[in-house]
C-alpha cells in the first residue's frame, strides 16, 4: 500500500476555460468543507438563545487568538484580528479534518501552505509600508551595527525577510505530510502482520494518532503566532 497515495490530487469536476485549467479537485472539496465547518462553528451558535458546546468552543478559540495577539502585538494589532483568527481556524479545521479516515489533508500540500504564507507575507509588507512609508525599509538595517558590517548584515536581513513565506509554508506542510505518512505506514503494518502480531504497530499507531492531533493544533498555533510576529514587525518596527 503506497503511503503517498493519500496525498494524490484528483479531479472531481473537469472545468477548462480557454487555456486555464480550473478543475474542481478533492483538495478543492476539502477546502470548501473546511470553510463550511468553520462557518458552522462560528455562526451556528449565534442563532441559539442558550449557549451550547459549539458556542463555548467558538468563544475559547476567539479568546485564545485574541490573547495571543495582545501578547504579541499589543492593542495595535486589533484591526488585524479577523485576518489572524480566520487563518488559525481554517488551518486548525483543515488539519483536524485530515485526521478523519479516507479524508484529504489540504495542508499537506506545499502549494496550499505556500499560498497562505505568501498571503501573510504580502499583508505584513503592505501594513508595514502603510504605517511607516519608505521608513519601513529600516527593518533591514539593524541598529547599533558597525558601519563596516552593515552591508553584509543588510543582505542577510533581506534574505531572511524574503524567505519568510518559504519557512512558514514548509514548516506546516512538512509536519502534516510526515505525520500522515507515518500513520499510513503503521496502518499497513497492522494489516500485514495479522491478528497475532498486529497489535504492536496498532498500539504505536494509536499513540501517533494522539500525537498527530496535538501536532495539528500546534501547527495552526505556530502559523498564527508567526503571522502575529510578522505583523508586529510591520506595525511596531521592533528590530
Amino acid at each position: 500500500m503506497d503511503p503517498m497515495h493519500q496525498f494524490e490530487v484528483k479531479s472531481l469536476i473537469d472545468i477548462t476555460i480557454g487555456s486555464f485549467d480550473l478543475h474542481f479537485t478533492n483538495a478543492s472539496l476539502w477546502m470548501v468543507i473546511a470553510i463550511a465547518a468553520a462557518s458552522l462553528l462560528m455562526l451556528a451558535p449565534a442563532a441559539r438563545l442558550i449557549p451550547g458546546r459549539m458556542q463555548s468552543i467558538a468563544e475559547i478559540a476567539y479568546e485564545f487568538v485574541a490573547n495571543m495577539m495582545r501578547d504579541t502585538i499589543g492593542e495595535g494589532g486589533r484591526p488585524y484580528f479577523p485576518f489572524v483568527f480566520t487563518l488559525f481556524i481554517f488551518i486548525l479545521i483543515s488539519n483536524m479534518l485530515g485526521m478523519i479516515p479516507y479524508s484529504f489533508t489540504v495542508t499537506s500540500h506545499l502549494i496550499v501552505t505556500f499560498a497562505l504564507a505568501l498571503m501573510v507575507f504580502v499583508a505584513a509588507t503592505l501594513v508595514g509600508f502603510a504605517k511607516h512609508g519608505v521608513g519601513y525599509l529600516k527593518i533591514f538595517v539593524p541598529s547599533g551595527v558597525p558601519t563596516v558590517l552593515l552591508p553584509l548584515l543588510v543582505v542577510i536581513e533581506v534574505i531572511s525577510y524574503f524567505t519568510r513565506p518559504i519557512s512558514l509554508s514548509v514548516r506546516l506542510f512538512a509536519n502534516m505530510l510526515a505525520g500522515h505518512t507515518m500513520l499510513k505506514v503503521f496502518g499497513a503494518f497492522v494489516v500485514g502482520m495479522g491478528v497475532l502480531a498486529g497489535w504492536v504497530p496498532l498500539v504505536v499507531m494509536v499513540g501517533i494518532t494522539g500525537l498527530e492531533v496535538l501536532v495539528a493544533f500546534l501547527q495552526a498555533y505556530v502559523f498564527a503566532v508567526l503571522t502575529c510576529i510578522y505583523l508586529n514587525d510591520a506595525i511596531n518596527m521592533h528590530h
